[in-house]
Formats: C-alpha cells, sequence, structure tokens
C-alpha cells in the first residue's frame, strides 16, 4: 500500500532578538528534510524578518513523523535554546492536481 503524501505549511516565528540565530536553525533544520523524503517548495520570510512561512511536501506520513524524531534535528533544538523559534504547522490540501 502507497501512503499519501503529506503537505504542510509551517508558521515559523523567531524568538525575540534571536532572529539570526533563528533563521541558522531553520537552515540545519531544513537541511534535514531530504533524508526523509521531502521537498521544501517554498521559503518565504516576513517582512520585517521575525517570521517564515514553509511550504513542505513529505512523500509520506512516515518520513513525516520520522523527521519529528530525528536525533539530530532534536539535537539542534537543545543546542538552539532560547533562541529556537516556535513554529505552527497545518496540513494542507493539495489542490494543485
Amino acid at each position: 500500500m502507497i501512503e499519501p503524501e503529506v503537505l504542510l505549511v509551517a508558521i515559523v516565528d523567531m524568538a525575540p532578538a534571536h532572529t539570526a540565530e533563528g533563521r541558522r536553525y531553520e537552515d540545519a533544520v531544513l537541511a534535514l528534510l531530504p533524508r526523509h523524503g521531502a521537498t521544501l517548495e517554498s521559503r518565504r520570510p516576513s517582512t520585517d524578518g521575525t517570521a517564515e512561512v514553509h511550504l513542505i511536501r513529505f512523500r509520506s506520513r512516515t518520513g513525516y513523523e520520522a523527521f519529528l524524531a530525528d536525533p539530530e534535528r532534536l539535537a539542534l533544538r537543545e543546542q538552539a535554546g532560547d533562541a529556537a523559534p516556535t513554529t505552527r504547522v497545518i496540513e494542507v490540501v493539495d489542490d494543485a492536481g
């Protein structure tokens, strides 16, 4: 059985006074996506630079769950500490097809 793709919108809010660190954290975490069968389709910063919106496609829910549990991702989050952004993730419908 083939698992359906998962399309997510992530709204990332940088921690106050830690925007540069937050962007570096996001760079590192987003670089992990391919190992879990995911593609970053869009990454857009807010006009004031304090937030980003990401459109991420996973080939399967299993890949998404593996990304969430990735030890390297969890270690990056811990290393970021107070500079870690907060993220709201919304699963959306792909109406392009």
